[in-house]
């Protein structure tokens, strides 16, 4: 446990003065409308499901994902911090209205819960919940919480439910410089010291968590 009490620490000596910023940008950037994003969503859907729950693993399930967390992931895409042939496209047509209402379609939709492979469980909890102290591996649960749900106010994803598939693929992309949209390099720093095998066990046990 001492382990995930320091990284915990650490998290909140990086944050002080920016932690009000976080909760205020959270209250001000959860004004979309579900009802207008449930109508912009009918394009999503063959990717993410009608209502967010993706049926091909390679494809992330957005439902019940944090409001705030949808809008800064589609900003990164318009940005150009992730790239991705039909997201990056797609994020390119978006006005900030748009993606406010389509984040708050998906965050008010329920997450389907998924069942991880029996027998990767056990290596898959060992590293979400206490990390691996030898490679200097972070415990998942200090940012993403027991059940992995996230953090709302630190912006950190829900990641419960998500297809195996598809997180094992981010922690590559994290691990090879890929992806960088994580903030101060968490992510990228964590997915580098993962073995194979670490991915596959908690990237499965992720997928059963609800």
């Amino acid at each position: 446990m001492s382990l995930i009490y320091t990284i915990a620490a650490h998290i909140m000596r990086k944050m002080p003065v920016c932690f009000g910023i976080l909760i205020i940008s959270a209250n001000v950037c959860a004004a979309g409308s579900a009802e207008r994003g449930a109508q912009q969503a009918i394009t999503c859907a063959a990717c993410h499901g009608s209502d967010g729950n993706s049926a091909n693993p390679v494809w992330p399930s957005l439902a019940g994902q944090h409001e705030t967390y949808l809008i800064t992931t589609l900003k990164a895409f318009q940005k150009g911090s992730r790239s991705d042939v039909l997201m990056s496209a797609q994020a390119q047509a978006l006005s900030d209205d748009s993606i406010a209402d389509l984040a708050a379609y998906f965050a008010a939709q329920e997450s389907l819960g998924r069942t991880a492979d029996p027998k990767l469980v056990q290596a898959g909890e060992r590293l979400y919940r206490g990390g691996n102290k030898e490679k200097n591996i972070s415990a998942c649960i200090a940012c993403h919480g027991p059940a992995g749900r996230g953090n709302l106010p630190a912006a950190y994803p829900w990641l419960a439910g998500q297809h195996a598939a598809y997180t094992a693929k981010q922690l590559r992309d994290y691990a090879s410089g890929a992806r960088t949209s994580d903030k101060e390099q968490i992510m990228r720093s964590i997915g580098a010291k993962l073995s194979e095998d670490e991915i596959i066990a908690v990237s499965s046990y992720i997928q059963g968590l609800r």
